[in-house]
């Protein structure tokens, strides 16, 4: 049953589908080219605009084993893009599996972790009135990271896991073109970030771990400056002159885009790229997911005009849709930072029996310059990703399928 204000949006885009989009050839060029009224602002320069993408078709056979065909568009690793808040999802799925590998009778996602202080720059946390234990958790970071993109949630997770043990864990799984070393929203230099707070676990009064500051020897900046644009703003000053990330996180297209496919369809990628976790892991974080602020129970992230359902949804809904047809769940981590803003998607339809792997990031910063907060994001950035959510979903409607796929792993259960 389709809700609200989409109906229309929806209506179209199987009317748009049937008539635009069946003799696709499978190129991503040819696509965008196809309908300039949605993407030539962006086409007609997108080197300018940093445009990187990547769509995967899924097929099922008569088993409902899946099999992948993807195209891609100027995908390129050495093309810089900060990855802002994407790095969040790593950084979930290896506390999770940290989580499991420790072992210790009792200790779950949803133990509380209350988070200390060693060094200078550092800070404790140690209560969550949005928790409803009232206390911070695995658990409860995880579903504030995927409902509204927390960057204290982030933060904490980091400062577990350990700068070099993120880093290293995410290499050995070959996801060898990302490095993920700061902590976000908060600044620290090099040092600081390589140091991470230590933490307990702790069951009433009962301590069952205890994990001191851990220390990066590993540098994991790039060793050549990424210089990028005219000017930024440091401390309220305006300076002419680049901006270099070589210091900050790197999380390529390509490796995220993968990361999603290992997350959802852990069975039929390479062993190594998978992550170590239980049946019900999984099934938390695909409820967290996918869900909508308004549905996580969490009283502050009840308000939909503030969290609409589709907040931290930029594929097809452009980060702002009120509301989002109950057919359609879509799986995914965004981010948007410095005029970079990406989002990486495995987005279904139940009723048609859609599904379908989508990853994009666009670079939008007229005046070239850094931390004014002067970014067209609303004007160019996420009407694209809207629109090529969009016009991809229109090509899967239109799509033949030798069989429909059993998608009822993916259907929304009670958010905890």
């Amino acid at each position: 049953m389709l809700r609200g204000g989409m109906i229309g949006l929806l209506a179209g885009a199987l009317l748009c589908g049937c008539q635009q989009n069946s003799g696709w050839n499978g190129s991503m060029e040819e696509l965008l080219h196809s309908q300039p009224q949605r993407f030539a602002t962006v086409t007609r320069d997108a080197d300018k605009y940093r445009l990187q993408i990547i769509y995967t078709q899924i097929d099922r056979d008569a088993e409902n084993r899946p099999r992948f065909t993807s195209y891609s568009y100027r995908v390129n690793p050495d093309q810089y893009f900060y990855p802002a808040s994407t790095v969040k999802l790593p950084a979930a799925l290896l506390a999770l599996e940290k989580i499991n590998a420790l072992a210790i009778p009792g200790l779950t996602r949803d133990t509380a972790m209350l988070t200390g202080v060693a060094s200078e720059g550092q800070t404790a946390a140690v209560g969550d009135p949005s928790s409803p234990t009232g206390l911070p958790s695995i658990g409860h970071y995880i579903r504030k990271i995927l409902l509204v993109s927390d960057n204290d949630a982030f933060n904490r997770l980091y400062e577990f896991i350990g700068q070099e043990a993120l880093n290293e864990a995410l290499h050995e799984k070959g996801y060898l073109n990302t490095r993920i070393f700061h902590r976000l929203e908060v600044t620290r230099d090099a040092e600081k970030n390589a140091r991470t707070n230590p933490v307990t676990f702790v069951n009433g009064d009962a301590v069952l771990y205890e994990q001191d500051e851990q220390t990066s020897d590993v540098n994991y900046a790039h060793d050549e400056p990424i210089l990028l644009g005219r000017a930024e703003i440091v401390d309220g000053e305006l300076l002419n002159r680049p901006k270099d990330f070589a210091g900050n996180n790197v999380f390529a297209l390509q490796d995220l885009h993968d990361m999603l496919q290992a997350l959802m369809f852990p069975q039929f990628v390479e062993e190594r790229r998978r992550f170590d976790l239980t049946e019900d892991d999984y099934q938390f974080v695909y409820r967290n997911m996918s869900a909508y602020p308004g549905e996580s129970g969490i009283a502050e992230y009840a308000d939909s005009a503030k969290h609409p359902d589709g907040y931290v949804k930029f594929l097809m809904f452009g980060g702002s849709g009120a509301t989002i047809p109950d057919n359609i769940r879509i799986f995914n981590k965004p981010g948007d930072a410095y005029g970079f803003l990406t989002d990486c998607a495995y987005i279904v339809d139940f009723d048609n029996g859609v599904e379908f792997l989508l990853a994009a990031t666009i670079f939008t910063n007229a005046n070239e310059t850094f931390n004014d907060d002067n970014y067209e994001y609303d004007e160019i950035a996420l009407p694209f990703l809207r629109d090529l959510g969009m016009a991809v979903y229109e090509v899967e409607l239109a799509r033949h399928r030798e069989h429909k796929p059993d998608l009822s792993r993916f259907r929304p259960t009670t958010v905890p």
